[in-house]
């Protein structure tokens, strides 16, 4: 069985159990697009979409951006 690879946003998604069709329902972000930004490396997330994301799932939005993109700090020169 191969493991599959997530995103950032996918591993904090899965690591809180999070339904993604309740976050669809209270976002308006489609299940597809929640997919995508769950398993596709290159797909981009916008700010928008991590603080929607964020409240319907009831986490900090600063939190959730952390954890997204806080291994870009080391990038920053």
């Amino acid at each position: 069985m191969t493991e599959k690879q997530l995103t950032r946003l996918g591993q904090y998604l899965e690591k809180r159990a999070v339904n993604k069709s309740h976050v669809a329902r209270r976002t308006g972000i489609s299940k597809q697009r929640l997919s995508e930004l769950s398993i596709k490396m290159n797909t981009l997330l916008r700010a928008d979409e991590l603080f929607m994301i964020a409240i319907a799932i009831e986490a900090e939005p600063c939190d959730l951006l952390q954890f997204v993109c806080g291994h870009l700090r080391d990038q920053v020169k």
